[in-house]
């Protein structure tokens, strides 16, 4: 946009900015097509929609949005709890392009009762019956079928299909069924059962669906004792039989105390892009409602400004009108919309605790479903997890490990190993003999490893790593930088692995001077760390032991100057034996190999012959 459109448009928001009533209300901003991309509420519109205007943005995202407004719309309504709903509606409605989208990846199934003369009760998708009641939806389907189960176990419902008229029960069209005859159902369709009777049946359902089985069972308890009292004891035990289904069921439901009535329970766990929300709705202490939703971020929302709107999405699809809301922050909501409670002790604590569990539990089922999908996304968000933990200023795409190995300073040797996005790169394994240290000094073998190893990258020019660790603590890490910052001027991070007396990943230290990453022990990413210390571990040890093997398995065949591997072969292939070679004449040798090599051969075996044998058999 050149400069004179831009000022016009700049003059035009503002003239519209400056005639803002200072009432609640929506605003809608406009992009150059007439298309609404975004939609807010607020106590104070004037002052609200200005403050895009006036102040520098820090948020990319909000910058973006502001370039992007060509006019703006808004709605005057009498109070904030109002603009909160038609906030609500109308992203819902047009689904703005910076505004936070409900995700709903499926429709998730409710109960049905429908208003016929003989009601029915089912599971369905669809909420298009005229008249029918809905209860839920249920984002968790098998306490939707429990409560199905429930209800027939207690008041047996129809399970038909069959639309049924007062008409056609008057007049006996109808003919008793299987479910009769299995006791499935009580037979009101031809009179076996009485409509009152039946609708009372149904009315108990509902209760039951609401959540109301304390109310219930007392009702229940109440007709048991009065039927005990008139000796009526065979109906006394049916009425027991469903108390007894209904503790079970309240048993298995009941999470605190049955005082908390009536109360709804929210909290959220954050991402970058996206957001999720679970909802409890606590009636006579049992969860009767739970859902669990995701949004979809637009601009940088905050958690309460997410949890607000949460709120009212869900309060508005299961018309719920809780006095009391429990969540884990103050949010802002409309005055009188409901009283806020954030609890730290107590039953209302557990509450908020289990719908912290339920939105951790959903956000990780939703984590396992995108990386079965796409497998790389695991890597990609732990590699992001140890960026944060680290500090680092990039992804560490390339890792590289070293450890390592001799006993009393023999046969020392050390290992690199490499990972790439996480997936070890055998191809870029190397090992090291250690060459210029003497004894076991740990410090000085690491220093000669890590100096030839990027010398050597250095020279080649090829790709540094975006971060090294160490198979050890503080002091591996310090004698590593001092190479590679000291001496080479590389600026790679390092970070260091540090164990327990069980030789079990204790720790992750980082930074400098070293201090300890806050690393949960039951991770995925302790997990991922500790296999991959335990790898650079294995490649160090089976190197040290393939050395230390061939050095005891070394022959006085060995020392020999001109006996190759070949040479050794076919004596030891003749004779047989070390011993019989050593025993062998100077011309049954020069016969095997030729007069010129063979003399050399068994000179250079009888020069010292005693001293090599000892060295091969040992005591």
């Amino acid at each position: 946009m050149t400069d004179q459109p831009h000022q016009k448009t700049a003059e035009y928001l503002q003239g519209i900015v400056a005639n803002l009533p200072d009432s609640p209300g929506c605003y809608q901003y406009l992009d150059e097509s007439g298309v609404i991309i975004y939609v807010g509420k607020a106590k104070n519109l004037k002052r609200r929609v200005s403050s895009y205007f006036n102040k520098e943005q820090t948020s990319r995202k909000t910058q973006l949005l502001v370039r992007n407004i060509r006019d703006i719309r808004y709605v005057v309504v009498r109070t904030e709890e109002d603009a909160l709903l038609l906030e609500n509606n109308l992203i819902k409605k047009y689904k703005p392009r910076y505004n936070v989208l409900l995700k709903d990846d499926k429709t998730y199934p409710s109960i049905a009762i429908t208003n016929e003369y003989l009601p029915r009760i089912f599971p369905t998708r669809q909420r298009h019956l005229r008249g029918a009641t809905y209860y839920g939806p249920y984002s968790h389907v098998p306490t939707m079928y429990a409560l199905l189960d429930l209800c027939k176990q207690l008041y047996h419902p129809r399970p038909c299909r069959t639309p049924m008229t007062q008409e056609g029960v008057m007049g006996g069209k109808y003919e008793v069924c299987l479910d009769y005859h299995i006791h499935n159902c009580p037979g009101p369709c031809v009179g076996r059962q009485t409509r009152e009777e039946y609708l009372e049946n149904i009315e108990a359902c509902r209760e039951i669906l609401k959540g109301n089985t304390h109310a219930l069972a007392e009702q229940i308890k109440e007709k048991m004792m009065k039927l005990a009292e008139e000796l009526r004891f065979e109906e006394a035990q049916e009425l027991k039989e469903k108390l007894e289904l209904i503790e079970r069921f309240k048993a298995k439901s009941q999470v605190v105390t049955a005082t908390l009535h009536n109360i709804d329970v929210f909290n959220i766990e954050s991402e970058e892009r996206v957001a999720y929300i679970n909802y409890l709705h606590i009636t006579n202490g049992c969860v009767n409602q739970a859902f669990t939703f995701e949004f979809k971020k637009r601009l940088d929302e905050s958690d309460a400004e997410l949890l607000a709107l949460g709120i009212v999405e869900m309060r508005s699809r299961f018309d719920s009108h809780s006095p009391e809301i429990i969540v884990p922050m103050e949010v802002e909501l409309p005055e009188g919309y409901a009283r806020q409670s954030i609890p730290q002790r107590g039953d209302k604590k557990a509450l908020l605790e289990l719908s912290r569990l339920n939105v951790k539990q959903y956000k990780f089922d939703r984590l396992k479903q995108a990386e079965k999908l796409n497998p790389e996304q695991k890597a990609v968000r732990l590699m992001k997890e140890i960026q944060r933990d680290l500090g680092l200023e990039r992804l560490p795409l390339r890792i590289e490990l070293f450890d390592n190995s001799n006993i009393s300073g023999e046969d020392a040797v050390a290992a690199c190993v490499v990972f790439e996005k996480l997936k070890p790169q055998k191809r870029d394994y190397r090992k090291y003999n250690i060459r210029t240290v003497v004894g076991p000094d740990d410090y000085a073998s690491m220093q000669e490893v890590v100096r030839r190893r990027y010398t050597r990258l250095v020279e080649e020019e090829l790709p540094l790593p975006d971060l090294i660790i160490a198979d050890g603590g503080a002091g591996q890490m310090n004698v590593i930088r001092e190479v590679v910052e000291d001496e080479l001027g590389l600026h790679i991070p390092i970070a260091g692995l540090a164990k327990d007396g069980r030789h079990r990943t204790r720790e992750m230290l980082c930074g400098a001077p070293p201090r300890s990453v806050g690393v949960k022990p039951d991770s995925e990413l302790f997990r991922l760390l500790t296999r991959m210390q335990d790898e650079v571990h294995r490649f160090a040890i089976a190197f040290h032991r393939q050395k230390r093997s061939k050095r005891q398995t070394a022959s006085a065949l060995d020392s020999v100057a001109g006996v190759g591997e070949k040479t050794k072969a076919a004596l030891l292939r003749h004779f047989g034996s070390l011993k019989r070679i050593l025993e062998a004449s100077e011309e049954d040798i020069v016969a095997l190999l030729g007069a010129a090599r063979g003399r050399k051969v068994y000179a250079g075996l009888h020069i010292g012959a005693d001293e090599a044998e000892r060295n091969t058999w040992g005591d």
